[in-house]
């Protein structure tokens, strides 16, 4: 377990500082654009902070597809985040009133989630991992479903990824018990050939926008 914890965070140190090199250039264009439609608010998303390791909660880093307090949005809208809630905590980007102008370009070409490689240099979460959940929507799910508990606490002794197994099956298409269980899978099985696996599939599931959120 040494060698892959080891030889893990080797792969996520070298992977996210190729991967920030490679797209730097996007990043810059993304971020100018996020000021230029949406002067008022910040690049980087105002989520939230997520779930990681051991529970530990941390910042995660997100362009900005939305408008400002995004979240907040939703609480003042009970319709809609009851239809949020619903739908395993998720809007389809067309029908989403706080998507701003090319926020589901990014969305679906997962042009947002490119800061992500800053939290793994950061060491709050790996390139290949479960979801980093938010830690209300663990409580409200375990409302729902309590016998997703002992998948939620395997899950838990791993960091959360950028990628992952549920990424690469169906990413918003699998709801939460399945999504869950196949995190919980992961975490058990630690293999560095299964992240190189994963991390082999995540292009092509990008490129085709399979299950795209």
């Amino acid at each position: 377990m040494k060698f892959y914890d080891v030889g893990k965070r080797l792969m996520d140190l070298i992977g996210s500082i190729i991967a920030l090199i490679l797209f730097w250039p996007i990043m810059v264009i993304t971020a100018i654009h996020i000021k230029r439609v949406s002067k008022d608010g910040p690049v980087l998303a105002d989520i939230p902070k997520r779930q990681g390791k051991d529970g530990k909660k941390f910042t995660f880093y997100k362009f900005r597809s939305m408008i400002p307090n995004a979240t907040q949005w939703l609480y003042d809208h009970p319709e809609f985040h009851e239809k949020y809630k619903n739908n395993n905590y998720k809007i389809a980007a067309e029908e989403d009133p706080r998507i701003i102008k090319g926020g589901i370009f990014m969305r679906k070409y997962s042009i947002d989630e490119l800061p992500q490689f800053l939290n793994v240099l950061k060491g709050d979460m790996s390139i290949v991992g479960p979801r980093a959940y938010y830690p209300y929507e663990i409580k409200e799910q375990l409302e729902k479903h309590p016998e997703a508990r002992q998948h939620v606490e395997a899950l838990a002794t791993v960091k959360p990824g950028i990628t992952g197994p549920w990424q690469v099956s169906g990413r918003s298409e699998i709801g939460f018990m399945e999504r869950v269980k196949m995190d919980a899978e992961y975490a058990k099985k630690r293999s560095l050939l299964y992240d190189l696996g994963v991390i082999l599939k995540t292009p092509y599931v990008v490129i085709t926008k399979k299950g795209a959120e």
